[in-house]
C-alpha cells in the first residue's frame, strides 16, 4: 500500500493523499481542509485525526500555530428529543 492512501480520518475514510491534495489546491487552513474534506467530521468528533489534520494543513502552507484557530473536539451525541425518536409527546 502506498503510504499517501494512508486513512487519516477513519471515521471519514479521508486519506493523506486527499488531504495534501485539498491543502496544496486551496491552500486552506486546518479548519478549511477539515470543511472541504470532512475530515475530523466523523463520529469520533474529530479526536483521532484533528492533530494530523491540522499538521498537514500548516506543513503544506507554512501556517504557524499561533497564525491560526485550532481545531475542537466536537462532542460525539447530540440531545435528541423522544417526540422526534417517535413519541407521541405525552
Amino acid at each position: 500500500m502506498n503510504e499517501t492512501e494512508t486513512i487519516i480520518c477513519r471515521c471519514e475514510e479521508v486519506t493523506l493523499r486527499q488531504l495534501m491534495e485539498t491543502a496544496e489546491r486551496y491552500r486552506c487552513s486546518p479548519r478549511e481542509l477539515k470543511l472541504r474534506t470532512r475530515a475530523g467530521m466523523g463520529y469520533c468528533g474529530g479526536r483521532t485525526c484533528r492533530e494530523f489534520i491540522e499538521t498537514i494543513a500548516r506543513h503544506v502552507n507554512g501556517i504557524s500555530q499561533r497564525d491560526d484557530v485550532p481545531l475542537v473536539y466536537q462532542p460525539p451525541v447530540r440531545p435528541v428529543s423522544f417526540h422526534t425518536l417517535g413519541g407521541d409527546g405525552k
